[in-house]
């Protein structure tokens, strides 16, 4: 009998590990609960020897994985519970291709999570329903704090279930519904754009899309020459947004630095269109009252646009000036070769200064305090991000470059770097997950 079957039979159940609850159990059941609402599902120190449902991270068998020889995917990520009944599961529930993107996008970071211990904000939300430390030594605190739930039957004690854990299990069945619906939707987005942009492929210009109703299409376009997109607002009259380049977080075309945070009266002044009525300060939507003004919006906008892409470079501190020069002439040559760089502005920037270090000997550490050091950072990225590059080149000491690299990552900023190989010189775009 298949999981499916053993999942969705009459009387079904499931076996799983007692103790303190991780997002990796606690997700495997709502995947369980997700697929038959009915299914029994048992916590517990031991499996049970006559024991013939569904065991799942623990009893070292087919959906455990804390033997040695426990499986990992091909690209070295490890499989925990969740993975290896979501690998049997997924195909049933979003098809083969949605249920592949589901496990890297998803079930991925779990997996890796419970395997290594490497941060995930959602297993920490999940791990914080588990009772606190001293719950026992303040369990009538506890009990008064949950008493309006319903109390757990004999049957539910019986079954080594708490009310922590039942929660925990009912926020993951939530998250898991709505992501899946959200994935079938995302599929339906992109098959309604593929047959939009078939149907326009003789237009003349390419660069305004306008679609009859909202659709997520803004992945998609990236790999298109389309700069806005036009559609019908839910509050009347229609939206313009821009759309972002590939491996970029700038748009192909951003509205005039004049509209920007305009609104009625004021914004019909600086466009000469009459229906214009908002103008984000962030330039990310623009609405209108009438389709022929969005147009015309759009095509104002790509006839003053006239920005050439930057890079910006960072440099350390201490380096001679002679030496500057030389470095910088050479890396703004290679810069240049990049494809689609070839006129872009080059911005050279120095990395913040070492702080004050706490020293013992040949060992150091930065004496400043880590909010301060975060802050330090941060206001530096912020100085960066004001020319909106299109990428951050990077050539400085690891210590003083990885802080600032790292927060630039946590913003989806590309960051280069040079590499040899085989004797030549290339610069290397750090790829995703570094």
């Amino acid at each position: 009998m298949g999981l499916l079957e053993q999942i969705k039979k009459p009387n079904a159940k499931a076996f799983t590990h007692s103790g303190k609850f991780h997002a990796d159990d606690v997700f495997s059941s709502a995947l369980l609960l997700y697929l038959n609402p009915q299914i029994t599902i048992t916590r517990g120190n031991r499996v049970p020897e006559d024991y013939d449902g569904i065991v799942f991270d623990i009893g070292r068998g087919r959906y455990d994985h804390h033997q040695r020889d426990s499986r990992v995917r091909e690209n070295g990520v490890p499989y925990a519970a969740f993975g290896l009944l979501w690998e049997e599961l997924g195909g049933e529930i979003l098809g083969g291709t949605l249920a592949q993107r589901f496990d890297e996008e998803f079930v991925q970071p779990l997996d890796n999570n419970d395997n290594t211990g490497e941060k995930n904000e959602l297993a920490t939300l999940i791990g914080n329903f588990n009772p606190v430390w001293d719950a026992q030594k303040n369990i009538q605190k506890e009990e008064e704090r949950i008493s309006a739930e319903p109390a757990l039957t004999a049957e539910e004690k019986f079954r080594g279930l708490t009310k922590e854990f039942q929660r925990a299990v009912q926020m993951a069945g939530m998250i898991l519904e709505n992501k899946f619906a959200r994935y079938r939707a995302d599929a339906r987005a992109d098959a309604q754009i593929e047959e939009v942009l078939s149907a326009r492929e003789d237009l003349t210009d390419t660069r305004i899309l306008v679609l009859s109703e909202f659709v997520p299409c803004q992945k998609r376009l990236k790999e298109t020459d389309i700069a806005f997109v036009i559609f019908p607002s839910n509050r009347g009259g229609y939206c313009i947004q821009p759309q972002k380049k590939q491996d970029s977080m700038n748009y192909k075309c951003s509205f005039p630095k004049q509209w920007l945070g305009l609104e009625n009266e004021e914004l019909q002044k600086a466009t000469g269109l009459a229906s214009a009525g908002f103008c984000h300060k962030g330039g990310f939507l623009m609405t209108v009252g009438d389709e022929a003004d969005a147009i015309r919006a759009c095509e104002i906008s790509l006839e003053e646009y006239e920005q050439k892409p930057v890079i910006v470079c960072l440099w350390d501190a201490g380096e001679t000036q002679e030496t500057k020069n030389c470095e910088r002439e050479e890396t703004e040559q290679l810069l240049r070769q990049i494809p689609d760089m070839t006129d872009v502005q080059i911005c050279h920037m120095t990395l913040p200064l070492l702080p004050d270090l706490e020293e013992q000997g040949v060992y150091a550490e930065v004496a400043m305090e880590k909010e301060d050091w975060k802050t330090y950072i941060k206001d530096f990225v912020k100085q960066i991000l004001e020319y909106k590059p299109e990428a951050v080149y990077v050539t400085a000491d690891l210590f003083a470059a990885y802080p600032v690299v790292h927060a630039l990552r946590k913003k989806h900023m590309p960051v280069l770097m040079r590499a040899k190989k085989e004797g030549k010189t290339r610069i290397v775009r750090l790829p995703s997950g570094s």
